[in-house]
């Protein structure tokens, strides 16, 4: 599989295409319209991640375009405020004790590494500074 490449984002991000074919992506945007590109622009066995907490409607894709050749497209489960204050609250009758391994931003290659090949036990976080 070739390493991940990324695109660059324009103002008008649903006309963009990655100069190469990406092994994965991640769409951030709340803007349903950009899964269906990201998703033609990924390689067969490619992963698209869907990181928004809201996202406007996907618009129809075509099988053959879209999802064919083993592309994967999974939406990942966002907490909100509320969520998270109620953890809190479990946290407290639970004792929990978390376990977190930090990484300065400067090394989220070597976190992503780090999380394909099992070398993270809990939560890998990214620290902005």
């Amino acid at each position: 599989m070739e390493r991940c490449r990324r695109g660059r984002v324009t103002p008008h991000a649903e006309d963009a295409v990655p100069p190469v074919p990406l092994d994965s992506a991640i769409v951030f945007a709340p803007a349903g319209r950009l899964v269906p590109l990201a998703l033609e622009s990924t390689i067969r066995g490619g992963t698209l991640v869907l990181a928004g907490i809201h996202m406007s409607d996907i618009p129809a894709m075509e099988y053959s375009n879209h999802l064919f050749l083993e592309r994967d497209l999974c939406p990942v489960t966002a907490n909100t405020r509320a969520d998270g204050a109620e953890f809190l609250r479990l946290d407290r009758t639970l004792n929990l004790k978390p376990t977190v391994t930090a990484y300065p931003f400067e090394r989220t290659g070597q976190a992503l590494d780090d999380l394909r090949a099992s070398r993270v036990s809990a939560s890998a976080v990214i620290v902005f500074k």
